[in-house]
């Protein structure tokens, strides 16, 4: 089943059991899908699942830094709301890599692309990417390969 299919399905679960809040995260989840149809068309391409995880991704980071705020701003029901849309888009993302891994495939990406130092980054987070697809979270491996190459 694919990772659209998925939302709608649990769309419209919520919707059956009356559940407005978990309803109204995954509008949000179904709208961000929306924009990337639309963008899609203009390269005549189609919106894959990978292309889907990067947005949830993205979603994530943006709640993050907002639920920060809000605390920091005494507004705790504020970022009780970001975290609670923060645990409903998390359960579409595939599981993370475990950092052991991780860094072990890291190791290997090196050794394979002969990097050095950083200006070989892009290599090694191409050939992570290209092993990995969906499952790897781009802002975590590129922390460790920074801090491997450094």
């Amino acid at each position: 089943m694919s990772l659209r299919t998925q939302i709608m399905d649990d769309l419209k679960a919520a919707m059956k059991a009356g559940q407005s809040d978990k309803v109204s995260q995954i509008r949000g989840i179904t709208a961000k899908i929306k924009d990337l149809d639309v963008a899609s068309r203009v390269k005549n391409a189609e919106v894959t699942d990978t292309d889907i995880i990067s947005a949830l991704r993205s979603m994530i980071k943006s709640r993050k830094e907002s639920a920060t705020m809000y605390r920091d701003g005494g507004r705790p029901e504020l970022a009780d709301k970001e975290e609670a849309e923060i645990a409903t888009i998390s359960g579409y993302l595939p599981p993370e890599l475990d950092e052991t891994t991780l860094k072990s495939a890291i190791e290997e990406a090196v050794a394979a692309t002969g990097a050095t130092g950083m200006k070989e980054m892009g290599g090694v987070m191409a050939a992570l990417k290209e092993r990995f697809g969906a499952d790897l979270d781009p802002a975590k491996a590129s922390g460790l390969v920074r801090a491997r190459l450094a």
